[in-house]
This record gives structure tokens, sequence and C-alpha cells, in this order.
């Protein structure tokens, strides 16, 4: 399974602690920036990993400060359904519900320990399909925003 992450300036810390652990255990990773803490803007990340999602049938991982400008970016673009997670549980059940198909992490209100085992838990899970189905259809016939 190929994954496609990236961060802002204030996940840029997160968002290297996340690849490493994820090469750790063998995934394919794509990092499509930041690569500094220099001042950058969540929305031009959050639309590279979001096309990149789409068109390569991945998985994204999107970290900001709080993961949630990430988070409302992303699930303004057709196809992508972004959870912003802060605990397992929710990470699992997004998955296995809603079809979740990109992560959002904040750095700053998420410890590393935490996020990883967020990371591990939401990759672990899968759609479980059946009455979820219908509902995630209802979810994709409101999406509008394409990727140029």
């Amino acid at each position: 399974m190929k994954l496609i992450i990236g961060s802002d300036h204030g996940g840029f810390f997160l968002k290297n602690k996340i690849i490493e652990h994820l090469k750790n255990e063998n995934y394919d990773v794509e990092d499509v920036g930041c690569y500094s803490t220099d001042s950058c803007d969540y929305p031009d990340i959050a639309k590279l990993v979001c096309k990149k999602v789409i068109t390569e049938q991945a998985l994204g991982i999107l970290v900001c400060g709080t993961g949630i400008g990430m988070s409302i970016y992303a699930n303004k673009i057709k196809g992508i359904r972004a959870s912003h997670c802060t605990d397992t549980f929710s990470a699992r059940l997004t998955r296995q519900h809603n079809d979740s198909n990109v992560l959002c992490l904040g750095e700053r209100i998420t410890g590393f320990g935490l996020a990883l085992d967020i990371v591990d838990e939401w990759l672990n899970a899968s759609f479980e399909g059946g009455r979820h189905q219908r509902r995630v259809d209802m979810i994709n016939m409101l999406d509008v925003g394409e990727v140029d």
C-alpha cells in the first residue's frame, strides 16, 4: 500500500517521525513536503497529498499544528474523506465506517507516541462496507471540489 504524507511547518517534526516509523514497518511512503520548519501554507501541501491519493489510489496523511486546517481543506476535494483524529478508537472507526482515505494529525496537540499509535490503528483497519457503504455513497454525492 502506498502512503502519501505531507505537512506544513507546524507538523514538520511529527511528519518525519511518522515517515521513519512507517519505513521501519516497510510501507512505501512518499513525502511531498514541506522539508523544513520555514513557514508555508498548509493548503498547498494538502492539495499535493490529496491529488496523489486520488490519482494513485493511495492513502494520505496530513500533519499541521492542530490537524484541523488540513482536514478542512482536504474535505473540500472530491473523493477525499479526511479524518482529524486524536485517539485510536476514532482512527479505527473512521476507516471501518467512513472509508477514510486521509488521516489528519496535529503536532501541537498529539504527542509523538500517541500519534504513531493512531497511524497504526488507522492503517490496520479496513472499510467494513455493508450499511456503511450507503452512508459513504451519500457523502460522495456531496463532493464538489475537483483537484486541478
